[in-house]
């Protein structure tokens, strides 16, 4: 089979599409038939290796442990371990894996669900990573109920537009921050109202929101603070910039420390991919509440390509590769 696949970490240099082995599957777990994964920013974190902490977490310390890149796919079950059970062969799947570019991928069946039904496999495969991490944040950590405020930073990103969206059809009233080029998109997703912020900054009108979503930011947390009630709860997922060594941890740290000595809840997450909450998201898309939005779909060559376009602020929403 095609995949994409390196044995450095590195810039998208690295990257090589080749041909390897199908992957063997044990007892335990199932061969999907890839017929698209989705790109996230994980996939570049990665790939570079960065943070360091991120190599001491399990991914390989001197090179990768695993050779493939991609944790986000939608395709058709090949195989199934003499184990399994609720997966069966022929079966149209989302979840996610350990290496998603690539035509076929091993993974456990309790990270696959039934794809939504009204969904392409293109569309089903932007949703197993991103749109599982805004719901966690939103209903999990940020605990948001009807008629509160919130305020999603990053709205136009691959986490950010389901959470726009599954934000609305938790009852709350959303606004959205992205740039010029991206409003409009915010908007459409049923955004109440968006944020420019090429043009002005959160702090500006003095509102004041119940949850604060910061995707991704760099923003201090001082300022995130500045635009969350005084009972509110700010959940940060990921960050840029930092040092190689923690990149954009240390807001997450500072905010895990002051939590417990101040009335807002302050804290950050690592999502969890499982059945339950891929259902979950099943039932919303299949409802018409929640809709993947994807920037373009590309050939497995092109994931460099795309990369660099992600890194750079070139993407809304989500890109997506066909295997």
């Amino acid at each position: 089979m095609k995949a994409i696949v390196r044995d450095r970490y590195g810039s998208t240099d690295v990257l090589q599409l080749r041909d390897v082995e199908v992957p063997e599957v044990d007892d335990g777990q199932v061969l999907v038939r890839v017929r698209a994964a989705g790109l996230d920013r994980g996939a570049w974190h990665i790939m570079a290796g960065l943070p360091y902490l991120l190599r001491v977490a399990g991914y390989g310390v001197r090179r990768p442990k695993d050779a493939g890149l991609g944790s986000e796919l939608a395709g058709v079950v090949e195989a199934v371990g003499q184990n399994v059970t609720g997966v069966a062969r022929g079966q149209a799947v989302f979840g996610t894996c350990t290496a998603s570019f690539a035509e076929y991928a091993a993974t456990e069946p309790d990270k696959l669900a039934r794809m939504p039904a009204n969904l392409s496999f293109a569309q089903a495969a932007a949703v197993p990573v991103s749109a599982v991490t805004a719901l966690q944040a939103l209903r999990d950590r940020g605990r948001v109920e009807a008629g509160q405020h919130v305020l999603v930073v990053g709205a136009s990103g691959g986490v950010g537009t389901f959470a726009v969206q599954i934000a609305k059809a938790l009852g709350a009233k959303v606004t959205g921050v992205a740039s010029t080029q991206k409003v409009d998109l915010v908007r459409s997703l049923g955004a109440d109202h968006v944020i420019d912020y090429t043009r002005a900054d959160i702090t500006d009108d003095g509102k004041r929101y119940d949850v604060v979503l910061d995707i991704g930011g760099n923003r201090p947390l001082s300022r995130l603070r500045r635009v969350l009630a005084g009972d509110g709860t700010l959940v940060i997922v990921g960050g840029e910039g930092g040092g190689r060594w923690t990149g954009g941890i240390h807001r997450q740290l500072g905010a895990m420390v002051l939590s417990p000595f101040v009335r807002q809840r302050l804290g950050t997450f690592i999502a969890k991919s499982n059945r339950t909450d891929l259902d979950t998201l099943r039932v919303l898309i299949e409802a018409g509440s929640v809709t993947p939005a994807v920037d373009r779909v590309i050939a497995l060559d092109r994931v460099p390509d795309a990369i660099r376009d992600l890194t750079g602020g070139r993407v809304r929403g989500k890109v997506i590769i066909a295997a």
